[in-house]
């Protein structure tokens, strides 16, 4: 596999200023005055649907009336106290699905309240400006728990276990924590190195260590941790990407997109990480259009997004292929990958027309060519399940009952990695709340693990 950022002997890309202007906040944060404006356009209403389309039930009209009374800090606290991680959940969330989406401003044809620029506003206002954690530990337990991924989900059960009294190892594979916060997201959702003022934030609650470079099955096992630790939470997320099945898709210029947004991720500067000048991204995810988006703002000239399916079957919002739409990427639907051209290097990539017959998809046999001197796959992930033998699996996944309990006692898990879970940090995050409270349950006697 190739590095295919730095594959780009001819084409000169932009400058460091324009990269930086680029790559800048995909939306900017609200201002005192207009957080105040936006917080009048909120009716606060009873039973308010908002909070029900929010994964972490966030009292969403407490806190906006909060923040309308001048009373920042305490609608910070309003958010935090159900989702730790608030700071990233405005900033990256698809809140146009979500709790936006559930505003009664739409059904009178008006703008949805801005919840997600909102809570942002008031999150970064305690970050700033917080002399203390807003939160305490509860008298130590003695308890010691093994949380396993610094991801979302992760570091949300280790902040409430925190909470709770007990202590937390947290063993990470990367030599950062964060998960996909800082790793996978695209870089102008996660500008000023967000994720990692976010965790020092989570951290500051004390009771909580982070092992870096920790990986299952790396001479770390969930035996060896049920040995040293009264309980286990494992949230390793999904590690292992889907292949396309094509003959040289392993060839110089054929990637994941997860890998070329990690590198783009960790670049301090960008200048260096010029793309193509073609670039094919396969798949129809938020994945797939933060790594078209992003080959954009690279400099790459043309950039396809290819779908085999139709855009109403996309998993990505229709925010986000707006956006791509509107960041100069042009999106292909109804086509599926037949081969890959080139011998030393990608060179193009061929496709087949599909259809919809008899409720399957099929190809019509009509196909075309695409030149690309980069390939980004974004067609999905699985769990690596060679280190969590033992471990019941469905579907591909973890198994875990509604205490998010495995099959082994004393080991819990949440977030991507287990079957009910689903693609956003939010829910990730409330997994790993919820876990918190069972294991604590179960550490107590009061729940079965």
């Amino acid at each position: 596999m190739a590095d295919g950022l730095n594959h780009r002997p001819s084409l000169s890309g932009p400058s460091k200023d324009e990269l930086d202007a680029s790559f800048d906040d995909l939306h900017k944060p609200l201002n005192s005055i207009k957080a105040i404006a936006a917080a009048e356009h909120c009716l606060y209403c009873y039973d308010a649907p908002c909070i029900q389309a929010c994964p972490t039930s966030i009292d969403i009209p407490t806190f906006i009336h909060q923040i309308r009374t001048g009373n920042v800090d305490g609608a910070a606290r309003t958010i935090l106290s159900e989702n730790i991680m608030g700071g990233t959940c405005a900033r990256a969330c698809p809140t146009e699905v979500l709790c936006e989406e559930a505003c009664v401003r739409n059904h009178g044809e008006e703008d949805p309240v801005e919840i997600g620029l909102l809570q942002r506003f008031a999150t970064d206002h305690l970050m700033a400006n917080a002399t203390s954690h807003p939160f305490s530990r509860a008298a130590n337990t003695g308890k010691h728990i093994a949380v396993v991924g610094a991801g979302p989900a992760g570091l949300s059960c280790a902040h409430r276990l925190a909470m709770l009294g007990h202590s937390v190892t947290v063993y990470e594979a990367k030599p950062k924590p964060g998960g996909l916060n800082e790793y996978g997201l695209a870089a102008y959702k996660m500008v000023d190195n967000f994720a990692q003022r976010e965790v020092d934030f989570l951290l500051e609650i004390g009771g909580i260590e982070i092992l870096y470079e920790k990986a299952l099955g790396r001479k770390l096992s969930l035996a060896d941790l049920k040995e040293s630790h009264d309980a286990i939470f494992v949230g390793v997320g999904l590690g292992n990407t889907n292949k396309l099945g094509l003959d040289k898709e392993d060839i110089p210029g054929v990637e994941d997109a997860i890998d070329f947004i990690e590198r783009l991720r960790q670049a301090d500067d960008k200048t260096t990480l010029q793309t193509a000048r073609d670039v094919i991204v396969i798949g129809g995810g938020n994945t797939a259009v933060d790594a078209a988006v992003q080959s954009k703002k690279l400099g790459a000239e043309n950039v396809t997004l290819v779908y085999r399916r139709g855009e109403d079957a996309m998993s990505a919002t229709a925010y986000e292929i707006d956006l791509a739409r509107r960041c100069g990427v042009t999106v292909r639907l109804w086509s599926k990958p037949q081969s890959i051209k080139g011998d030393t290097h990608v060179k193009a990539m061929k496709f087949e027309r599909t259809r919809i017959m008899n409720g399957k998809l099929v190809g019509t046999g009509e196909t075309y060519k695409i030149p690309a001197d980069l390939v980004l796959k974004a067609i999905g992930q699985q769990l690596n399940l060679s280190a969590l033998k033992g471990l019941e699996i469905a579907g591909g996944k973890l198994a875990v009952s509604s205490t998010f309990a495995t099959n082994v006692s004393g080991v819990f898990a949440g977030g991507d990695c287990i079957k009910n879970g689903e693609d956003l940090t939010v829910q990730a995050v409330e997994d790993g709340k919820q876990a918190a409270h069972a294991i604590d349950g179960y550490l107590k006697g009061d729940a079965d693990g």
